[in-house]
């Protein structure tokens, strides 16, 4: 293990609670690849083609089809970690073993049918995360659904299981279904909301979409108003959810959505990330939906900002 240095110290020391174990694996995170002992992470998601189906995801970089094209991309470039459903973690496990810190999503959510009111199904285990020598395991929710309170008590579950057995918990936590208008699914005070449901629900790590400066609460609005709480800037309301997040002591990544015609649209929100005092970022289409060449480039773009 390489670069313990004392950021990463301070942040495995908000998790008062873990075992050793889990502390472990959260170290590993924080000291692999190019951003090793910064205290940020840069993670290569590739769970679009399960949410998505394998076409809308991979079909603009036909490469990207294949499990293998992604774990290279994640360990060339230098990523922290690598995160995928079960049968893309399982179909280079061996061949790149240790190479790269895994984060199996064990639940997950099809494009097949229409609903107003989304869930994920349990499509993987915590003995699976630990059979692929994973560091942790994956978890969305839809804070907002009307079937979010079964989504809670199935995180509630996992969680459990996976830091009795020594892994960190990764929540995906995206807004959505319920009485949310579309806007509302990033208002800020929904993301912070959501935001702050994974780190009362025990999250180590909390991926959330990128905040617009939108409140969508009517309660909520009129806190905002009278605090005069400042979301003008995508600096302050990365900050802000960064703030709902126990004021920071839990670790907050921002997606980086769907594929933006230009790199600079991605490293305008990694300098805001970084300003904010978020954690870093989770980039999936934006990196694996462009060439390869042009994909490694705006990887190591990425991390040169959030190192800074």
């Amino acid at each position: 293990m390489k670069a313990m240095t004392e950021r990463v110290r301070e942040i495995l020391g908000w998790y008062e609670s873990d075992n050793p174990g889990t502390l472990t694996n959260l170290a590993r995170l924080f000291t692999a690849g190019r951003l090793a002992g910064t205290g940020r992470l840069l993670i290569l998601p590739v769970d679009q083609g399960f949410e998505h189906g394998p076409a809308r995801s991979f079909a603009i970089n036909p490469p990207a089809y294949d499990p293998l094209y992604h774990y290279r991309l994640a360990i060339e470039t230098g990523c922290s970690a690598y995160a995928a459903p079960l049968g893309f973690i399982e179909a280079g496990a061996r061949e790149y073993a240790g190479q790269i810190p895994l984060i199996l999503k064990v639940n997950g959510h099809d494009t097949l049918g229409e609903e107003q009111e989304p869930t994920q199904a349990v499509t993987a285990s915590v003995d699976d995360a630990l059979r692929l020598g994973c560091v942790g395991v994956g978890y969305m929710i839809y804070p907002g659904s009307a079937q979010r309170f079964a989504m809670y008590e199935r995180l509630r579950d996992i969680a459990r299981e996976a830091k009795a057995r020594g892994l960190c918990v990764v929540v995906w936590s995206y807004p959505r279904g319920g009485s949310l208008s579309k806007e509302g699914e990033t208002a800020v005070d929904v993301i912070a909301y959501a935001a702050h449901i994974a780190a009362e629900m025990g999250a180590h790590v909390i991926k959330v979409k990128i905040p617009a400066a939108y409140v969508e609460q009517a309660e909520a609005k009129k806190v905002y108003e009278r605090e005069k709480i400042p979301i003008a800037t995508l600096a302050d309301r990365v900050r802000h959810v960064v703030q709902a997040t126990f004021n920071g002591r839990r670790v907050v990544i921002f997606s980086g959505g769907a594929l933006k015609a230009r790199d600079e649209e991605i490293l305008e929100e990694a300098r805001a990330i970084r300003q904010g005092g978020g954690f870093g970022s989770i980039i999936g289409r934006n990196s694996f939906q462009r060439p390869e060449a042009s994909a490694k480039k705006m990887l190591g773009e990425i991390m040169q900002v959030l190192a800074q």
